[in-house]
C-alpha cells in the first residue's frame, strides 16, 4: 500500500495537496479523472490481495 501514498506529501501521488487546491484551484473534470484512476488502482490492488489471501487459506 505504500506505493499508493507519497511519504513526503502524505497523500496519494498525482493528487494535488489541499494547499495546491487552495492556491491554484482544480478543474472538477481533472479531479474526477484522477480520483477514478485511484479507485481503479486500489480496486486492482484489492483483487491481488484477495487472491493472495485465498491462496494462503488453502
Amino acid at each position: 500500500m505504500c506505493r499508493y501514498r507519497s511519504k513526503a506529501n502524505k497523500h496519494l501521488p498525482e493528487i494535488p495537496s489541499e494547499k495546491e487546491v487552495q492556491e491554484s484551484g482544480v478543474s472538477l473534470g481533472e479531479m474526477n479523472r484522477l480520483l477514478l484512476q485511484k479507485v481503479e488502482e486500489l480496486t486492482l490492488h484489492l483483487i491481488e490481495v484477495k487472491k493472495e489471501l485465498d491462496k494462503l487459506k488453502k
